[in-house]
């Protein structure tokens, strides 16, 4: 419409009545209200007033509105007369530009200026790169310096301690060291350290003379003594039941089974409580199968009984050759 040049019959007047603003208002107002109708009348829109024709008579109306507008403000006199102050400006302005650099006309300024500002761009650069030379090879001569200076440190301090090493060995080999006040007797229980300050020193002596564990400490000897005591009474219970189970006697294991794996689950929780209290990563303890740990019972249980077994069929020989001992010694004599 607007490049075919189509002309809208609405006059001024309706379209503010359409837009429902009155004469007078803000742009802001008119594009609002045009897209709350919009909203309203489009016809993809899921409202139920949608209507084209609506919005062709609402999109009208906001150009006209639009157009309106602009004429108003263009005929403003506040404009007019700012446009006159400019055109009242000084006009030597312009050649206080260039930083103050050239003579002649304009254009003859302008050209000289590029040229100065090459001319110090070129400056610049030359500066940039002697400073760049200078540090560089400033820098490389701090860096032998330092280098030389650390290799004669080092031999020096190799030097001294291979010197005091020869005259601790040779001392030694006289016996200096025999005759020492404090030969045989224990170090001191706490020394000073440089890196611990006093207060923490202090502390850390008084809860160790009070027999003080850490928390993880703790925890970690309770799971050991706890999995040391489940795997004995489970071993111990199979014991009783002997081999081989009867019905009643294999229920009674399930039983003592799913006992010892309740055991487990709450030991399994210590274990976690204990990997979070730690404070040294490899110190941390994996979770206890139930599956491995009655299977490692009947593995106890099955060598304890072989142990057993064999122990009774050594006593059952001795008892025989005891029995039929004399019967031996009596041939014997007889023979002699």
């Amino acid at each position: 419409r607007m490049l075919s040049g189509y002309k809208p019959k609405t006059d001024v007047k309706d379209s503010y009545k359409i837009l429902q603003l009155e004469e007078g208002c803000s742009l802001d107002d008119v594009r609002n209200s045009y897209h709350n109708l919009a909203k309203k009348y489009h016809p993809d829109s899921s409202s139920g007033m949608a209507d084209s024709k609506a919005f062709i008579r609402v999109e009208e109306a906001y150009r006209i509105v639009l157009s309106d507008l602009t004429a108003k403000q263009k005929s403003d006199p506040g404009e007019e007369e700012e446009d006159q102050f400019k055109s009242k400006s000084l006009q030597h302005r312009h050649y206080l530009s260039f930083e103050g650099v050239g003579i002649g006309t304009p254009s003859q300024r302008e050209k000289q200026y590029m040229q100065f500002r090459v001319d110090r761009a070129t400056e610049q650069v030359l500066e940039y790169r002697q400073q760049r030379l200078e540090s560089r090879y400033a820098g490389s001569d701090l860096s032998r310096a330092k280098d030389v200076r650390q290799s004669k440190k080092v031999k020096i301090t190799q030097a001294v301690e291979r010197l005091v090493e020869d005259l601790i060995q040779e001392s030694m080999a006289k016996g200096d060291f025999d005759n020492l006040s404090g030969k045989g007797k224990p170090l001191q229980k706490f020394s000073d350290s440089p890196h611990i300050d006093p207060m923490t020193h202090n502390l850390n002596r008084i809860l160790i003379d009070n027999g003080y564990q850490p928390e993880w400490i703790l925890l970690q000897k309770e799971i050991r003594e706890t999995i040391e005591r489940l795997r004995k009474s489970i071993v111990a219970s199979r014991r009783k039941l002997g081999e081989p189970m009867s019905l009643s006697e294999q229920k009674q294991w399930g039983r003592i089974c799913e006992q010892f794996a309740e055991d487990i689950r709450k030991l399994n929780k210590r274990v976690d409580d204990f990997n979070l209290v730690v404070p040294i990563l490899s110190r941390q303890m994996v979770h206890f199968s139930t599956d491995k740990e009655i299977l490692r019972a009947r593995k106890t249980y099955e060598a304890v009984v072989e142990k057993v077994s064999g122990s009774e069929m050594k006593e059952n020989e001795g008892e025989e050759g005891k029995r039929f001992g004399w019967k031996s010694s009596l041939l014997k004599w007889l023979k002699l």
